[in-house]
């Protein structure tokens, strides 16, 4: 009997990987055989970091010694679990709303695609940890040392330089 790779997909921006983040990669791989990290393009979303520097933060930051890839992709996130031959999407949540918008989803790509979705939940040291805030507290100026709790140091290196690279351009304009 010809036994294969249980391959999940965790999609997201990522627009910075956080603590939160990693966290739920570390418990998907313990899971699943495999974990493809797919980061998305999402057009509601102005993004502080490429495609490609995403990437490579999540390349860095990766749990060792298990199967984790890490892909940039466009497109509908099903399509990239059925490239991946994904039995399904890891999802994190943090809040009740949350639950709510991520539910639906979760239907709707069971529905089109066949493809389960595993809701996790944050570790309580994460439940407060938003991507959306650390682009604010970057591009507004703010004291990026506050931002510890939330990222790895090399993400706050890059906020660093992502936040010079943004008052630069305010400057210059």
């Amino acid at each position: 009997m010809d036994t294969f790779p249980r391959t999940a997909v965790y999609p997201g921006s990522f627009d910075p990987p956080t603590k939160g983040h990693l966290d739920v990669l570390k418990r998907a791989t313990g899971l699943f055989d495999r974990v493809v990290v797919g980061i998305g393009r999402n057009p509601e979303k102005d993004s502080l970091f490429s495609a490609e520097e995403r990437v490579k933060l999540m390349n860095t930051l990766r749990p060792e010694g298990v199967d984790v890839v890490v892909e940039a992709y466009e497109g509908l996130t099903v399509d990239f679990a059925k490239k991946h031959q994904a039995v399904a999407l890891i999802r994190g949540f943090r809040t009740m709303s949350d639950v709510e918008s991520e539910c639906r989803l979760a239907i709707a790509n069971r529905t089109v695609a066949d493809l389960e979705t595993v809701l996790m939940v944050a570790a309580p040291e994460h439940a407060f940890t938003s991507s959306r805030l650390i682009r604010e507290v970057v591009g507004l100026g703010g004291a990026l040392d506050r931002l510890r709790a939330f990222v790895p140091e090399e993400v706050l290196d890059c906020l660093a330089e992502k936040q010079i690279e943004l008052q630069q351009r305010m400057e210059g304009s």
